[in-house]
């Protein structure tokens, strides 16, 4: 009897319930919703209901509204606008970002993650004609929406901006908006993450790739002075400025999901000679990335939609891959739990050590942290290997981890565990 009692008792021990993951029929539910809108050219009409730009803002709107009403108001919604004049909108334009914020605990630390709602066709100034935008990038504004559906149910210490911007096709206007908004509000932002064109698995010419998925980011900041791009060049922290370290987290988060995809860290800030909303961000010192699919489909990407020598043109809703948008979907989700609950990553990270063997770390104390991670690789690898927690310390000393080849880090660690990102050590400033 007693035995059996004994056998009994593991099973009234009840696992924590498994994540929340994202649905691939809702993500396709609103690519679906937002292609009816016919275009969505940040130049089309802002006052008719059904057709436009502005029905499609005001559509975005209602979704965060429903999601801040059924979290009892945890997400409130709020549009930001400014007329823009350039190339492609000569008249000028007013681009207006729809944004759900979700506050934290600590307000003004912010992490954000953003999709553009505009799309175009094969003439960037036909503000007329059918452009679906269904990749590029409906799927990335479901996957915003689907992320605050998920996130809004939970408290986090950071405040989480949901971004739908406007603008990108003309300049990347709608994400210079945010970031200068950002800037104005003396928001701390720990990252942005851009999904743009995140929703198919069969690439150009019939290549599949649906096992991985893009996160592009810069290495040394491109907001550095020379003097600082100096210092971090002569430091070696070329792989490890705050926009790869968020990337580098992506990745560890992405191999952490049973079944999802991996994360392809490519060492620049967009695709060769492209570029996407991140990248005001970059300009001001922000960490940013973005995520696009393993493999574009170009026919299907500022097309005119028509069928030429057997070939459909167009970016519409019958090339995306639903489930491989929600696993991408999930990878943000987890990215976000995670430095949303996280403390800020740690400033004034110093290391010294010369002619020795062993290694002496310090930092400053980090708000919320309960302990810190001190991390450290061979000086000719790009993978964080080995790792020391500490706790009621800012400094240590790492035995026989000498300066000359190991390169080091420090990230703080929250009460439930969740960790910043790394913030990579460097010479302690002359006195």
């Amino acid at each position: 009897m007693r035995l059996s009692i004994l056998f009994a008792l593991p099973l009234l021990v009840s696992a924590a319930p498994a994540p929340e993951q994202p649905s691939p029929a809702r993500l396709k539910q609103t690519v679906t919703t937002l292609v009816g809108f016919g275009t969505r050219h940040s130049s089309s009409s802002t006052t008719d209901p059904k057709r436009g730009i502005g029905a499609a803002r005001t559509w975005a709107k209602a979704q965060f509204d429903a999601i801040g009403a059924a979290c009892g108001g945890c997400l409130t919604t709020e549009t930001i606008a400014r007329n823009f004049t350039g190339p492609r909108a000569p008249d000028g334009v007013e681009i207006v970002d729809v944004l759900g914020i979700q506050k934290g605990s600590d307000p003004d630390r912010v992490v954000i993650v953003g999709g553009h709602i505009d799309s175009i066709v094969g003439d960037v100034m036909d503000a007329m004609a059918d452009a679906p935008g269904a990749n590029d990038d409906a799927s990335g504004v479901a996957l915003v929406l689907e992320s605050a559906r998920i996130l809004s149910k939970h408290k986090f210490r950071a405040t989480i901006v949901y971004a739908i911007f406007s603008g990108e096709e003309q300049g990347l206007w709608g994400g210079k908006l945010l970031a200068d908004t950002a800037k104005e509000r003396g928001w701390q932002v720990t990252a942005m993450l851009n999904n743009d064109i995140v929703g198919n698995s069969i690439g150009q010419g019939g290549v599949r790739a649906d096992r991985s998925v893009r996160v592009f980011s810069e290495g040394i900041r491109q907001a550095e002075d020379l003097k600082g791009d100096l210092a971090r060049r002569a430091n070696g922290g070329e792989d490890d400025g705050p926009s790869r370290a968020l990337a580098k987290a992506v990745d560890q988060v992405a191999a952490g999901i049973p079944g999802g995809l991996d994360a392809f860290i490519v060492r620049r800030p967009d695709r060769f000679g492209r570029g996407g909303d991140h990248q005001p961000f970059l300009e001001l010192g922000y960490p940013a990335v973005r995520f696009t699919v393993a493999a574009e489909r170009w026919d299907g990407q500022h097309q005119y939609v028509r069928t030429e020598g057997g070939v459909a043109y167009g970016d519409t809703i019958d090339k995306m891959d639903f489930a491989y948008l929600a696993k991408v979907t999930a990878i943000n989700v987890a990215t976000i739990r995670r430095l949303a609950a996280a403390p800020a990553a740690p400033e004034g990270v110093t290391v010294s050590g010369a002619l020795s063997r062993d290694v002496t770390v310090a930092w400053q104390p980090v708000a919320g942290a309960v302990r810190y991670r001190v991390h450290w690789r061979r000086a000719d690898t790009a993978a964080w290997s080995d790792s020391r927690d500490v706790a009621n310390a800012t400094q240590v000393v790492l035995k026989n981890v000498p300066i000359d080849d190991n390169f080091v880090g420090v990230s703080a660690i929250g009460a439930d565990g969740a960790e910043s990102l790394v913030t990579f050590a460097g010479p302690a400033p002359r006195r």
